[in-house]
């Protein structure tokens, strides 16, 4: 094949793939529904089950729901027939993907759900199908071809079924209220929970937030500013309220024989930049230094500082 004939059959199956999802989309309606009102008030878990290419679909419907705060796991229908059927329990309710709907692994999970009244919800793309005909509630795609030459490989029928899960997912998400930080609790490694951290959780505070008075003498300021290696010292009035801040430039800008000597107050930088929201995304005071081109930045609040951030606080998390 030539290039062009090449980028053009690539076209051509993302433009079938797009059409049956388009199409899919204008016919959503009454089932969809019930499909989602049913597994929001599932009290148990959603159980996803299908054969073949539907099976590696499921998986990844399973882990979507499960990721944003609804419970539900994927079961091997063959497993199920050699006693995974065990997991399954009256609260639960099923999710079967088939696009054909006379997958005959299904058959156990499909009379186990008729013998207990486990509710099943199926995806299929024949009405008329043995799975779809056993369901409590069916959402069943329109007429499309599969996207290969011969119309028998599963491709459009899996990107549909991909898509319906993500609208099934995505549409429990804004009912249950998810929110990102009940999204971070579940993805705690890596780059997602990384940038869903927040200022409070990776500040210094308490013993380790170097502090002096506005009336210490600078030999003191300098001994706090070693001692708590954060490279700057925030600097208090007797009522406990910030009113400045020593850093390692302020030092370099007022060296003389006699710095040790002056109180702090005179060489402090007054009322510099402050985060006074400790739960701010931690990415985002990220932004914040890189505008402003500093290291770190106190958190204050009603005045008085609670913790002081450093961008090696965010490297050491992986936010930058």
């Amino acid at each position: 094949m030539e290039k062009n004939e090449i980028i053009a059959q690539g076209r051509h199956v993302l433009d079938m793939e797009w059409e049956a999802i388009r199409k899919v989309s204008e016919n959503l309606g009454e089932s969809f529904y019930q499909a989602v009102q049913t597994m929001f008030n599932t009290k148990g878990r959603v159980i996803v089950t299908g054969m073949g290419k539907s099976g590696h679909v499921g998986k990844k419907i399973a882990a979507t729901l499960a990721s944003v705060g609804t419970p539900a796991f994927f079961v091997h229908p063959g497993e199920a027939s050699h006693g995974d059927l065990g997991m399954f329990t009256t609260d639960d309710t099923i999710l079967a993907l088939s696009y054909s709907g006379e997958s005959k692994e299904l058959a156990d999970v499909i009379a186990f759900s008729r013998r207990f009244g486990i509710t099943l919800i199926s995806m299929v793309g024949n009405a008329q199908s043995t799975l779809a005909k056993a369901s409590d509630i069916v959402i069943c795609y329109p007429e499309f071809q599969e996207a290969c030459s011969f119309g028998m490989a599963p491709t459009t029928s899996t990107t549909v079924s991909l898509a319906m899960g993500d609208a099934l997912a995505m549409t429990l998400l804004e009912m249950k209220g998810f929110s990102k930080e009940q999204y971070r609790d579940r993805h705690p490694g890596g780059k997602l929970g990384a940038l869903l951290l927040k200022v409070r959780e990776l500040m210094a505070v308490g013993d380790e937030l170097p502090l002096v008075k506005d009336d210490s003498l600078m030999s003191d300021t300098l001994v706090e500013m070693t001692k708590k290696k954060l490279g700057c010292v925030g600097v208090i009035d007797d009522a406990g309220n910030f009113v400045g801040m020593v850093t390692d430039g302020d030092l370099r800008r007022h060296i003389s024989p006699d710095l040790l000597a002056h109180k702090t107050v005179e060489i402090m930088t007054s009322s510099p930049k402050v985060l006074n929201d400790e739960n701010m995304l931690a990415v985002e005071a990220v932004r914040i230094l890189n505008e402003k081109q500093i290291t770190n930045i106190f958190v204050v609040k009603d005045g008085k500082p609670i913790g002081l951030l450093h961008l090696h606080h965010c490297l050491s998390a992986g936010v930058v």
